[in-house]
């Protein structure tokens, strides 16, 4: 459907919603949804403009604090040229929706002020409704919202994309990165764009926030050493560990509530917190009291129940837990609920349902196994999956054959395992090929992956002596799957 017939179609539709009419093809239910938010808020429809808050002389000194404003140059560099030759401006906003930048092509910004698509203004969805802007930083994920989507009328002759930015440090919201056009403007790749670009800003931030780390080291860790032998930990001024004497474990990020003396690790034990210039020093005075981590084993391959092992006790596994079980064990930093929902179920999941299922997954495996914001294994785990990928980078096939019964959750259709999947029986079918060894190309055929490639049975007949044994079963398997 070309771009014109789309808008009039959303607005066919967009008018029989409002109507209160229940009409086939109802709204995308990220729209829907937010239409009911925006409502909720008392967003008149037919609505004028949102309201501009800040006179210039505010804007630049929000501007100036706004931890985005040392990412701008990269942004600039992403966006800009590319919205400006698209008749597109871009947009850089605050996490609660107002617009602190826009740049962008000169005859499409003379059209953005007419709707106060402008910088000052607010465009959060309790104040102007659906919009690329507010929606994205409403649900925290990358949305596209076209023509007669946006719910307040005057706003359906244009389309946007946004991308929100978070904190690297805390995972806050920072803000959100847009681009919006005209309604002719409309391209499927603005969303990847947006996204690419909020990602970039992200990865800016992380480099700058290593380095401030490393300085914050350099100043601070005297007063660490100054301990002599009494455990400690150096802490950011957000509760990052930075830095801990002895080495033993402790979570990445600490609790440190505004002037408290004391806090409690999470595992038994107390620690006296004291105020640096920059940051704290954690002190762990007395003979520590330790509650040991337990211990989590997963089964994640092959044909066979996925298993969760904590500690001696055995646990089958429905397939979304264990598809949430081996996300968090593919990325042991964790994961939010917004992006363990994208990989589960893409851009039609919702966080909700992905925190009730860790609450009722916690629950099932008791304490001191998953941890939240981010959600993360802090059991000390394995699994089979990781120990195939491990024997893999160490060039040990014989291993990885091993421990690899078949494919990675075989029965999921979640996007990243699927990812994961096709990587994982690719190395490892593509590592068993290369060695030409007949042994494990037999080991491989086993397998459900293997047994059903007609390559590896082909190889095979290839490498085996004309007075091998399995010569016969390698030749009629051969004869099946070339039929």
């Amino acid at each position: 459907m070309d771009a014109p017939e789309q808008a009039r179609r959303l607005s066919r539709l967009y008018d029989e919603v409002l109507g209160g009419n229940r009409v086939p093809g109802a709204p995308r239910p990220l729209v829907a949804a937010s239409w009911e938010r925006s409502l909720a808020a008392s967003v008149d429809p037919e609505l004028d403009a949102p309201p501009v808050v800040v006179d210039a002389d505010l804007l630049e000194r929000l501007r100036e604090n706004h931890p985005l404003s040392v990412v701008l140059p990269v942004l600039r560099q992403t966006l800009t040229s590319i919205a400006d030759e698209a008749s597109h401006i871009m947009i850089i906003t605050d996490a609660q929706g107002m617009i602190l930048w826009r740049e962008g092509a000169a005859d499409v910004r003379r059209q953005a002020d007419r709707i106060a698509l402008s910088e000052g203004a607010v465009w959060s969805e309790d104040q102007i409704g659906t919009n690329g802007m507010g929606t994205t930083l409403a649900v925290g994920e990358p949305v596209q919202i076209h023509s007669a989507e946006h719910l307040v009328r005057r706003i359906h002759e244009w389309t946007c994309a946004a991308a929100p930015v978070h904190d690297p440090d805390t995972g806050k919201l920072l803000g959100a990165v847009d681009v919006s056009g005209p309604l002719r403007t409309v391209h499927p790749a603005m969303v990847a764009l947006v996204t690419a670009a909020a990602q970039l800003a992200e990865g800016q931030l992380r480099v700058r926030m290593a380095a401030a780390d490393e300085l914050l080291r350099a100043r601070n860790m005297r007063h660490l050493h100054a301990l002599g032998g009494e455990p400690g930990a150096l802490l950011t001024p957000t509760g990052r560990v930075l830095a801990v004497q002895p080495l033993e474990w402790l979570p990445d990020r600490l609790e440190v509530p505004d002037g408290a003396s004391r806090i409690d690790l999470g595992d038994g034990r107390e620690g006296v917190i004291e105020q640096l210039d920059e940051g704290f020093l954690l002190r762990l005075p007395g003979t520590p009291v330790r509650r040991p981590r337990p211990t989590l084993r997963l089964k994640l391959l092959g044909a066979g129940q996925p298993i969760a092992t904590v500690g001696d006790r055995e646990i089958a596994l429905t397939l979304r837990r264990a598809e949430v079980l081996a996300l968090l064990l593919l990325h042991p930093a964790g994961l939010t609920a917004e992006q363990l929902m994208l990989q589960l179920y893409g851009d039609e999941g919702n966080p909700t349902t992905v925190r009730a299922e860790m609450h009722r997954l916690r629950n099932l495996l008791g304490g001191g196994v998953l941890d939240t914001k981010p959600y993360r294994i802090i059991a000390d785990v394995s699994g089979d999956v990781t120990d195939v990928q491990t024997a893999l980078h160490h060039g040990d096939l014989t291993a990885a054959l091993e421990l690899y019964t078949g494919p990675l959750l075989a029965r999921s259709d979640a996007p990243a395992l699927r990812a994961e999947r096709d990587e994982l029986d690719v190395t490892v079918r593509r590592a068993v090929l290369d060695t030409g060894d007949a042994d494990l190309l037999w080991r491989f055929a086993q397998t459900p992956t293997g047994a059903e490639d007609q390559e590896i049975f082909e190889t095979l007949l290839a490498v085996l002596p004309p007075t091998d044994h399995r010569l016969p079963a390698v030749a009629a398997r051969l004869h099946r799957l070339a039929e």
